[in-house]
């Protein structure tokens, strides 16, 4: 038997997914100007935060929370673009490594600035302290399921 949200559960639930999803369309559109997408902006953080600037795909994927097919083919349109490049695991012949070229590092570099005042005005400055730490909490809380969940299939 479906246990229906209660009104309280559906309004929670339904201002969270229009926030994610009006918050993910400014900031694209924020970061058009410098030639990417959120997404690509999002891979190419995720990149730019490891000191050797590349990453396993699976790793990727998994933490976007993307299909790794879906990956692979952001990854290669990102690589046509020469913002990334794949290559051959060294320690696993059968995996695949993301790295971040110059093109690409310059590109997260450029968009940045324009990222972070959009997160900042648009999220951050509208929320205190209090209220940042609880979505922080509620975010982890979240997540955590999610992995469980995703351990467990």
């Amino acid at each position: 038997m479906t246990a229906w949200l209660t009104r309280r559960e559906l309004d929670a639930w339904k201002s969270l997914a229009l926030m994610q999803l009006q918050l993910t369309a400014e900031l694209n559109r924020g970061l058009t100007q410098h030639g990417l997408s959120f997404q690509d902006y999002v891979v190419l953080a995720t990149l730019a935060d490891e000191p050797t600037g590349r990453r396993r795909l699976h790793e990727i994927s998994a933490e976007l929370g993307w299909e790794t097919s879906r990956a692979s083919h952001h990854i290669t349109r990102m690589s046509d673009r020469g913002l990334v490049r794949k290559e051959k695991c060294p320690t696993d012949q059968r995996g695949l490594d993301v790295c971040l070229t110059p093109e690409g590092r310059q590109a997260s570099a450029l968009a940045a600035p324009t990222h972070v005042a959009q997160v900042r005005a648009l999220f951050v400055d509208a929320l205190n302290a209090e209220q940042l730490d609880t979505i922080r909490d509620v975010a982890h809380a979240v997540l955590e399921r999610l992995a469980a969940e995703t351990d467990t299939k």
